[in-house]
């Protein structure tokens, strides 16, 4: 690939992040959030009820912090918390997804929209290299920070 195209992609890429670091926090603060708190309920929605020390791995947050986490997020009536039946040491964090649909997808309503037809603005084959961009991107992001987080230990 020529360097000033790579380049520039990557400068493309990084302005993509900048940005939508930027859009999340907005959301994040009009949602009553912070903008890292708004990413770790993501997390939830995403991969479903899980225990305190399983969201502290996942997210690298101490377990102090991920109780103070759970602690606003209960307090929004976002997530309920429960101990585990076999382990009362574990504390089961369950999304309630009602309560965070109800709350962001009026936030989203617009980009997701627009979103959508930019992407229906593409080809199925530009789709597919941009899926496949994505798919490469993401483990290469999940290597760098598997290296990262091996490395402090």
């Amino acid at each position: 690939m020529d360097e000033d195209l790579l380049r520039k992609i990557r400068r493309l890429s990084q302005h993509y992040a900048f940005t939508s670091l930027q859009m999340h926090e907005a959301v994040a603060r009009r949602a009553g959030l912070s903008g890292t708190d708004h990413k770790y309920l993501g997390f939830l929605m995403e991969r479903g009820q899980m225990t305190a020390g399983e969201l502290s791995a996942l997210t690298g947050l101490t377990t102090g912090a991920v109780t103070g986490l759970i602690d606003r997020f209960e307090k929004k009536n976002l997530v309920t918390r429960r101990f585990a039946a076999e382990d009362r040491r574990k504390v089961i964090i369950e999304p309630n997804t009602e309560n965070i649909m109800t709350l962001l997808t009026p936030l989203y309503k617009e980009f997701r929209s627009k979103s959508e037809k930019l992407l229906a603005s593409f080809s199925d084959e530009e789709s597919k290299i941009i899926e496949a961009y994505f798919q490469k991107a993401i483990e290469i992001m999940n290597e760098a920070t598997d290296q990262l987080n091996n490395k402090q230990s």
